[in-house]
């Protein structure tokens, strides 16, 4: 057996046994290495080595991406508005007709105990009221985002407006033609701040229609700020407010 074995070792480590020729060895192959011209060990085809590796994390366009959402250069704007006037003009409603997201509401049932300071005479409807703030988003361009601020109206959260404004490029200050006079301390905080506003009359139904013209008397509006009919109820209609108010603001501060 010894020299069987000792026979067989000879055999290949010899380069060739009589009548045998010998047999060329292969060349360990490592499947994983590819040689610099961009082929693989074996021969076969393979990508350029400078080929961009698709990225997992980017969104498709086949997924419902726009151009301005694969352009990783362009970031959106991101802007924020205020919406402000009198309890129970309509700033709850619109917020929530113009959010693209569940707006945040904090609302609370309104009791007995604010029945002297709460006027429900234009909306006895009504059953609860803003107590801090609404906050909606809506994008009106590719990269123009708009976060959408609802301030209470009530005398006793006017504290909280100082803290809702700061950052803002404008504001809309929302009026019925009912109550003029609700509206007038939103206009009196918004010019001794400096900040842009329009004033949007939310037109009420079964109520009558003015001319903007009319209201802008009635409220004594300077003549560069607009004035909007719109109905809050409505989304096209708190849109063309919001333009109305990005467009005023653009004007105002161009920088």
């Amino acid at each position: 057996m010894d020299s069987v074995v000792s026979d067989a070792s000879a055999v290949s480590d010899s380069p060739a046994v009589t009548g045998i020729p010998a047999q060329p060895q292969a060349p360990a192959v490592d499947l994983f290495q590819r040689d610099t011209d961009g082929r693989d060990t074996d021969g076969a085809n393979a990508s350029a080595p400078d080929a961009p590796v698709p990225d997992a994390s980017a969104p498709d366009a086949e997924d419902g991406a726009q151009d301005w959402q694969l352009d990783h250069t362009r970031a959106p704007i991101a802007t924020k508005i205020v919406v402000a006037g009198g309890f129970g003009v309509g700033k709850t409603t619109f917020v929530r007709a113009v959010s693209e997201i569940t707006p945040l509401q904090t609302e609370a049932l309104m009791t007995r105990a604010s029945e002297e300071t709460d006027d429900l005479t234009a909306t006895p409807d009504k059953l609860t009221t803003t107590v801090a703030m609404d906050f909606g988003r809506i994008t009106l361009d590719n990269d123009l985002v708009l976060y959408v601020f609802g301030t209470p109206g009530q005398q006793r959260f006017w504290f909280m407006w100082d803290d809702l404004v700061r950052g803002a490029i404008g504001a809309i200050v929302l009026a019925d033609t009912r109550r003029l006079t609700d509206c007038f301390p939103a206009l009196d905080y918004f010019e001794s701040c400096g900040l842009p506003y329009i004033v949007a009359v939310n037109h009420f139904e079964g109520t009558e229609l003015f001319e903007a013209d009319d209201v802008r008397e009635a409220l004594t509006v300077p003549a560069h700020v607009p004035v909007v009919i719109m109905d809050a109820r409505k989304r096209y209609s708190v849109v063309e407010s919001l333009l109305a108010m990005v467009a005023h603001a653009l004007e105002a501060t161009p920088e």
